[in-house]
């Protein structure tokens, strides 16, 4: 049996408690960060150690390598990765170079992270710029209308699949509008149900064939003005798995962010009990991850189903021009070099 749960590790190399953990409670998969990457064979090793306590090769290893702020993998050991902003600026100029770029530089991005055994990349952001919204999502969105974002980020998701790794679109049914970093506080949308529908969830509508999604911990108030959409089982069914109808893999967003509240225990069933397949722990802070173990149940029924689908992704892999990626990448590093200066 396994958890419904992805858990994130303490540091580089596994203890002699997180093996244990591992082993017994036997996670969906983890989820690593800058804490836990400091080289590929260190990375490899530590990949490596954690499927072996799990006593499985099926095993979704999460980062976050969206490019610009949020990557976890940095030179000089790993390649230069713009912010999504700097692919939308070309496909301003040209929609074919821009998509094609993306897609290029996502295939590269998947190259990289199954070379030390990474085979889920919490991206691409499906969130719109919104003109006031917080900067939490800024440079991160694809664009400011559904169109741009959902063409640009099928080209990240897609170009990842060809490499084997499966995207995870986020933050779903929307974040753009927010004007609180969830990370710190419960941010609250007011902004009627027709028009986020016709904004900010349409992308994610368009994007529905994806193999997995995150929730975001947003309150939507004109959908359930209680709770945040991640624990909300009405913004579940009724917009993400009904409107939308996203059957992938759904995973909470960290339930270590400061929009939610209660026990980690609480915050694990909470989100499980709206919906979520897998909940998501980050910090690696042992006791956290002890009391959301106890909250959620093994995969099973649809769960495991959506698991094995995202690990069905991870099986095929697509030949591409290495060439022909390194050149587009460069070319829009260099664009967004100049827009910068």
């Amino acid at each position: 049996m396994r958890a419904a749960l992805i858990a994130g590790l303490s540091g580089e190399v596994l203890t002699a408690d997180e093996h244990g953990f591992l082993r017994d409670v036997r996670p969906a998969g983890i989820i690593l960060f800058a804490r836990n990457c400091s080289n590929p064979d260190q990375i490899r090793m530590l990949v490596d150690a954690a499927c072996a306590a799990i006593s499985s090769d099926d095993v979704l290893v999460l980062i976050d390598q969206e490019g610009g702020r949020v990557r976890r993998l940095r030179p000089p050991q790993w390649r230069e990765l713009p912010a999504a902003a700097a692919f939308a600026r070309l496909r301003d100029e040209d929609r074919r170079r821009g998509e094609r770029a993306a897609w290029l530089a996502a295939r590269l991005t998947a190259q990289d992270l199954r070379s030390v055994g990474i085979n889920t990349n919490c991206t691409p952001v499906l969130d719109l710029k919104i003109a006031g919204a917080h900067d939490i999502i800024g440079d991160r969105a694809y664009g400011s209308t559904p169109a741009e974002v959902a063409d640009l980020a099928r080209a990240v998701a897609e170009g990842h699949m060809a490499g084997g790794v499966v995207p995870v679109i986020k933050h779903i049914p929307g974040h753009g509008r927010a004007l609180a970093d969830s990370h710190f506080e419960l941010p609250v949308v007011d902004t009627s149900r027709t028009e986020l529908s016709a904004t900010d969830f349409a992308p994610f509508r368009a994007l529905a064939d994806m193999p997995a999604a995150m929730t975001a911990h947003v309150v939507y108030s004109a959908i359930d003005p209680d709770l945040p959409g991640s624990a909300s089982a009405r913004v579940t069914a009724e917009v993400i798995r009904g409107d939308f109808g996203f059957d992938g893999l759904l995973m909470s967003d960290d339930l270590g962010m400061k929009a939610l509240s209660g026990s980690f225990g609480e915050r694990a069933q909470a989100v499980i009990a709206a919906g979520s397949d897998v909940a998501l722990h980050c910090s690696g802070n042992f006791e956290e991850m002890q009391a959301v173990a106890a909250g959620v149940p093994a995969l099973a029924g649809r769960a495991l189903e959506r698991f094995e689908s995202c690990i069905a992704v991870t099986r095929r892999i697509e030949p591409f021009d290495v060439a022909e990626a390194e050149a587009a990448l460069a070319e829009v590093i260099g664009q967004s070099d100049t827009a910068i200066g």
